[in-house]
């Protein structure tokens, strides 16, 4: 999708790589160099099916970055058979991707952009938005708020979240969020990974981890459900709501179901997630891919004015 070696993305610094972009900082350990084979499998897999395959669909101009391999995007769009724009002039559509909490507004002549109002995805506009639609307040005052709270960084993907107690001072840079109880009976704790297309949950990632470390990137266990298996017809229209009033064409949601009354909570917004999963098996990684290739090209299509019919 870019000719630019993916390689000058990173910086080894010690015994850790640095994510030049975003700055976070990754130690280099097996369970990490584990998952990036696992990322790998997947990666050569997709490009082995698409072997002799030409892209018919509409061109997009991706902008202010081209999105690398490991990015959902990046094997979606091409299981979709998007062509890619190299210039402006040269697409049907804009996709307005930058793995950053804020971004601006994209510049292109009048070009219809996907996520184009979808400018803040930190922590507490997040927390916001699910208030508004939902009626429900995420975010808490911690100098008052007596009980468990999740504390987490504004910033995007940071993962870096942890259990207090309030009351407790508040700190710059910082959310306090009310700790939703998604304990299983087995005392591992779950989210829900959505991935949407025009505010429609394509497929559900199941993520399982130990409760101490439920903020960790990693997972014991990821399965695959169909959206209906897991929400019924208001939690779905409230998604959409959701995603409507973030300005969220494309993007992943991570949800969490309180297990004490079955509310939902919508705690995350990714619009340059990565995935699938990697715990997730190799065919239902596919099988996903698939499905929200079908549901992308779908849409881009509508929003193109073309009527192609989209992959099978």
């Amino acid at each position: 999708m870019t000719a630019r070696a993916w390689w000058r993305d990173f910086s080894l610094e010690g015994g850790a790589v640095r994510v030049r972009k975003t700055r976070a900082l990754v130690p280099v350990e097996p369970g990490v160099v584990g998952e990036c084979l696992a990322w790998l499998r997947f990666h050569l897999a997709v490009e082995a099916g698409l072997a002799g395959r030409a892209a018919d669909g509409p061109s997009v101009w991706f902008a202010p970055d081209a999105p690398r391999p490991w990015y959902l995007i990046h094997p979606v769009a091409r299981l979709a058979g998007l062509r890619i724009a190299h210039r402006p002039e040269e697409a049907d559509l804009g996709f307005c991707f930058e793995d950053a909490t804020w971004t601006a507004a994209p510049e292109a002549g009048g070009l219809r952009f996907i996520n184009e109002a979808c400018l803040d995805v930190s922590k507490s506009h997040v927390s916001a938005v699910f208030e508004s639609v939902s009626g429900r307040a995420l975010a808490v005052d911690p100098e008052t708020f007596g009980g468990a709270m999740a504390v987490k960084s504004e910033l995007n993907g940071a993962h870096d979240g942890r259990v207090v107690h309030g009351p407790c001072p508040a700190a710059p840079g910082l959310v306090h969020q009310r700790l939703i109880d998604t304990a299983a009976e087995d005392g591992m704790v779950e989210d829900l990974r959505c991935p949407t297309v025009d505010g429609e949950v394509a497929v559900v990632f199941v993520k399982r981890r130990p409760a101490e470390t439920r903020f960790a990137n990693s997972n014991a266990q990821v399965a695959m459900c169909a959206p209906g298996d897991v929400f019924d017809a208001d939690e779905r229209r409230l998604i959409k709501d959701f995603c409507k009033a973030m300005g969220l064409d494309w993007g992943g949601l991570d949800v969490l179901r309180d297990r004490r009354d079955g509310q939902l909570w919508i705690v995350d917004v990714n619009k340059t997630d990565m995935g699938p999963p990697t715990a997730l098996p190799l065919a239902d990684k596919m099988a996903a891919a698939r499905t929200l290739a079908r549901a992308l090209r779908a849409y881009i299509d509508r929003l193109a004015g073309q009527t192609q019919e989209p992959p099978r």
